[in-house]
């Protein structure tokens, strides 16, 4: 979601290369709760496919872009770097250049390609509010990232989440209360708003694989959307979950991993951000059927000292990784229920 972030805590343990650790004092478990600790504020997750790499934005106040391995639990920066690769690929000649400086990442959507070469989109703010675009390459050892444009916002929208489309297009959350909605951006075509999208603090989206579907973490109104694409008249259902839906995503058998928080009132989330007033609010994180829109609850997780605010929820392998914001230094690990 859009936040006031307080305070970012300092990265620990850096590396050469960008190598990102901690010391086994840090990463203690809580209780039945372990942890992949290095990871600035890690707003959101996603997997590399067919490799023991995800990929995590650090939304801090200079963010990252780190490739987390899943059997060691090191992290590497990946982007920005002192030197980094780019190429500007034709349909995004509308974005101009790569900037480096005053990278802010939030959401993050991966698009499957062949023989471990995948696309990823990049919800960015800071020195430009876009949808930045890299190229994502897995063949062997520690993906690299290739910049290849970006998708500048619309005038007075500022994008939380997005997910790839069929094709080369994608679309994208506009975080807003009372109400905001979703944009979606083809090549030649630019940004448009997708009708019928209007909701209370629209959040996470993933698309179903056929393009037909998606589905919206709805922050304000405290349910996962079902919203058709390409449909007249539009349809639209949801499910509550009870709790202020972040991200969504994609789990191995179909259905879908809602993660967020609550607390005794929607203000309580901003001032556990703001102000360090946490006492109440909880990190959440609820399995969702897509086709039958049934939800059950599956993590319940208090903030504490080690962790404030849960935002996705990733499968890896047995366990339910959870990031969050608001400076907390590591992803949070539960297993499946």
């Amino acid at each position: 979601m859009i936040v006031r972030l307080v305070s970012m805590v300092s990265l620990v343990g850096l590396f050469l290369l960008g190598l990102v650790g901690s010391s086994t004092a840090q990463c203690r478990p809580d209780g039945a709760v372990e942890f992949v600790c290095g990871p600035v504020s890690p707003e959101d997750i996603v997997a590399v496919p067919e490799s023991r790499w995800v990929i995590v934005a650090g939304m801090e106040d200079e963010g990252y872009l780190y490739a987390t391995d899943t059997r060691d639990h090191r992290s590497t920066k990946l982007f920005p770097r002192a030197t980094f690769r780019s190429r500007l690929a034709p349909v995004f000649a509308e974005c101009g250049g790569p900037v480096t400086g005053g990278f802010r990442p939030h959401g993050l959507s991966l698009r499957p390609g062949p023989g471990g070469r995948h696309t990823l989109y990049v919800v960015r703010h800071g020195a430009r509010e876009a949808i930045e675009v890299f190229s994502l390459d897995a063949r062997a050892g520690l993906p690299s990232l290739t910049w290849i444009g970006c998708a500048v916002a619309p005038n007075d929208v500022t994008f939380n989440s997005v997910a790839a489309l069929p094709g080369d297009g994608f679309v994208a959350t506009h975080f807003n209360r009372p109400l905001g909605e979703l944009w979606e951006w083809q090549p030649g075509e630019g940004w448009v708003e997708v009708p019928g999208s209007e909701t209370n603090g629209p959040n996470g989206i993933v698309a179903s694989p056929d393009g037909r579907w998606l589905y919206v973490g709805g922050w304000g109104t405290r349910s996962l959307i079902r919203l058709s694409r390409g449909r007249t008249p539009v349809q639209q259902d949801s499910v509550e979950v009870g709790f202020h839906i972040d991200n969504v995503r994609w789990a191995r058998d179909g259905t879908l991993l809602a993660a967020g928080h609550l607390g005794e009132e929607a203000e309580s989330i901003f001032r556990c951000l703001g102000q360090g007033q946490c006492e109440g609010v909880t990190s959440r994180v609820a399995r969702v059927n897509p086709d039958r829109l049934t939800a059950e609850e599956i993590v319940r997780y208090p903030s504490n000292e080690k962790f404030i605010l849960g935002t996705v929820a990733l499968e890896v392998d047995d366990e339910i990784w959870l990031g969050g914001i608001a400076g907390a230094d590591r992803i949070a690990r539960f297993r499946i229920p």
